[in-house]
């Protein structure tokens, strides 16, 4: 008879782990009995989450640097924004790992596996897990792997990749100022799509520097060392550095609307739609849907958190943006300077944290150009 448990995780990254994270937070769940299924060991620095933040989060004591002030550069509007009420943060992934992990050791009510999940099926009121041979139960699955492809051709539908290579960079004399990081430069050729790069100096000697990209398709790997390269010296005037560590990640776009769930099984993560499909922000909409998760089950209510209308609405605002972007009407770098220097920068993080009042909505899409703006949104519209 196959094992059976209350809750089971599978895949056990940002979103698998700050689930568990939030259920060890409740006596509730110390007598569940829980597994955290992932393939991988997680003993890697494989990527580093940026998100801005009013107080202190669940994670705060892994912030590894915060900044209040935001440079952002373009060809046609730059400025550094004051960014109060909030705080942009930076968590490595290896930090965030040790600090979910550490937190198991002693708990024997938590198990974690290391397999291959080849399956995850309803069958009655459980739900089936397939590891290969081995078959494992639980009342609920709570699932961050995607299993099937995104991009399928489905009419309306938009797909891009927000993807990315970072350096670590350390100088041997102070370069940076650690008080103000470049949330984006457009300052770049935009030949691919948009093009951008983040800077975010953590030290006087030290910065992560990321070229980022919004395209249909990814560059040969040289082209990203190149423009890093290329970047550093000639608009940081850092030419003397070594680099510490790297990163490359991959982020799926799109405007799909992905199920919250399928019976018992729970999704999160992106096959839960918690990342941004115009801008490919994940980390606090993760925070959201997990803290929602543990305070259904708190009150013995269903974990399948549907969509709110405001989720619909900033999901429609998303498929414009991704519109126009995919078809190239209009440079990304033009969309957000003029959101930027039209509106204060607290509405923008508002919005695009799908947490703005319709007022603040007004304000940003009055900025936008309306000639292109409107004919993408009544088409999206009546899609």
């Amino acid at each position: 008879m196959p094992e059976h448990y209350d809750y089971i995780i599978t895949g056990a990254g940002c979103a698998g782990l700050s689930l568990l994270m939030r259920m060890m937070r409740h006596d509730y769940f110390s007598t569940k009995k829980i597994l955290v299924i992932d393939q991988f060991f997680k003993t890697a620095n494989d990527r580093t989450w940026c998100f801005w933040e009013k107080s202190e989060g669940l994670f705060e004591p892994i912030i590894y640097h915060r900044w209040s002030k935001l440079h952002f550069f373009s060809n046609t509007f730059s400025s550094t924004l004051d960014i109060s009420p909030y705080q942009y943060k930076m968590i490595r992934g290896i930090d965030f790992y040790n600090h979910v992990l550490g937190e198991i050791t002693g708990l024997k009510h938590i198990t974690f596996k290391h397999a291959h999940v080849d399956a995850i099926e309803n069958k009655r009121h459980k739900v089936q897990v397939v590891l290969g041979e081995e078959i494992l139960t639980a009342d609920y699955v709570f699932n961050s792997i995607l299993f099937a492809p995104l991009v399928t051709g489905a009419k309306h539908e938009y797909h891009l990749m927000q993807h990315f290579k970072g350096w670590v960079i350390e100088t041997a004399k102070p370069s940076f100022n650690d008080a103000v990081a470049t949330l984006m430069d457009f300052r770049l050729g935009q030949e691919h799509g948009a093009t951008f790069m983040y800077v975010m100096p953590t030290t006087p000697t030290t910065a992560l520097v990321e070229y980022t990209l919004f395209t249909e398709g990814l560059l040969p790997s040289q082209a990203y060392d190149v423009e890093l390269k290329n970047y550093i010296g000639k608009v940081l005037n850092v030419t003397q550095y070594r680099i510490v560590h790297e990163e490359f990640g991959v982020i799926p776009m799109t405007n799909r609307c992905f199920p919250a769930c399928d019976g018992n099984i729970i999704n999160i993560g992106l096959p839960g739609g918690q990342v941004k499909g115009s801008s490919g922000y994940a980390f606090q909409f993760i925070q959201k849907r997990t803290a929602a998760i543990v305070d259904a089950l708190l009150k013995s209510r269903s974990p399948c958190i549907q969509p709110s209308f405001a989720g619909r609405r900033f999901r429609f605002y998303d498929s414009v943006l991704l519109q126009l972007l995919q078809q190239r009407k209009i440079d990304c770098d033009r969309i957000f300077a003029d959101i930027f220097a039209a509106n204060r920068p607290d509405r923008v993080l508002r919005f695009l944290d799908n947490e703005s009042k319709l007022t603040d909505e007004v304000g940003i899409i009055r900025s936008m150009p309306a000639r292109i703006f409107l004919p993408a949104a009544i088409k999206q519209l009546f899609s």
